[in-house]
């Protein structure tokens, strides 16, 4: 059995018939739960042959531990008008029995055809890159990328020079509404009334900026990842 074992491995039996009388067969192993046998019984004409296919289940490959399975094929001459063939096995006589003794072996394949694998797989792709004209379409792509990014750099200063912009502008409010406060205290004469609606004014100038903010940074975000 060739590995790996991770798969069922299947090896077949070619069992021949060369006398002039049918014969039965049966397949016998001693480790039954770890293979499958089809057919694992049968009967063989005169002259002709069987294809027995046993199959390894699939398990943990050790390439120091020696493999003790062993498989044994029984064969008898086929008694004449045969209708039961389990009662033709226990109604045998030891002299009547013959039987080939197999011994299972493992292996792994070699590294070195892994390789030569490997190596016949690349070598594929660079016949058929040779055979090319023209350029190639990678270094194409990879000046758009280029351009793209340079946009995004532009945007990107853009956007900050915005930002900047609007911090001023709403520092600049923040002064103002401040001054605009300290007003309304010393001037006696206003109303509550104006002065709350004058601080309500003030404060919603530099809310209204930084939401403005937000929303070039969520643009230049979105566009960036996209």
């Amino acid at each position: 059995f060739s590995g790996p074992f991770t798969d069922v491995v299947t090896t077949n039996l070619k069992l021949r018939n060369p006398s002039d009388r049918k014969v039965c067969f049966k397949v016998k192993t001693t480790a039954p739960r770890r293979y499958c046998v089809r057919p694992n019984s049968g009967i063989i004409d005169p002259g002709l042959s069987v294809i027995v296919s046993v199959m390894l289940q699939p398990f943990d490959y050790d390439p120091n531990e020696k493999s003790k399975h062993k498989f044994m094929v029984q064969t008898i001459y086929a008694p004449p008008n045969i209708s039961d063939m389990e009662a033709v096995w226990k109604e045998a006589k030891p002299d009547e029995l013959m039987d080939s003794k197999l011994r299972c072996v493992f292996e792994m394949p070699n590294e070195n055809d892994k390789l030569n694998d490997i190596d016949a797989s690349k070598s594929a792709p660079v016949l058929n890159t040779s055979k090319q004209d023209g350029p190639m379409p990678k270094p194409h792509s990879v000046s758009l990328n280029d351009t793209e990014t340079r946009k995004l750099v532009e945007e990107c200063k853009r956007l900050q020079a915005e930002v900047m912009k609007l911090s001023d502008e709403n520092r600049h409010l923040r002064d103002e509404g401040l001054r605009l406060r300290k007003v309304a205290h010393s001037d006696k004469s206003g109303s509550p009334t104006a002065l709350a609606l004058r601080d309500n004014g003030s404060n919603s100038l530099p809310s209204l900026l930084v939401v403005i903010a937000a929303i070039f940074i969520g643009f230049f975000l979105g566009k960036f990842i996209l």
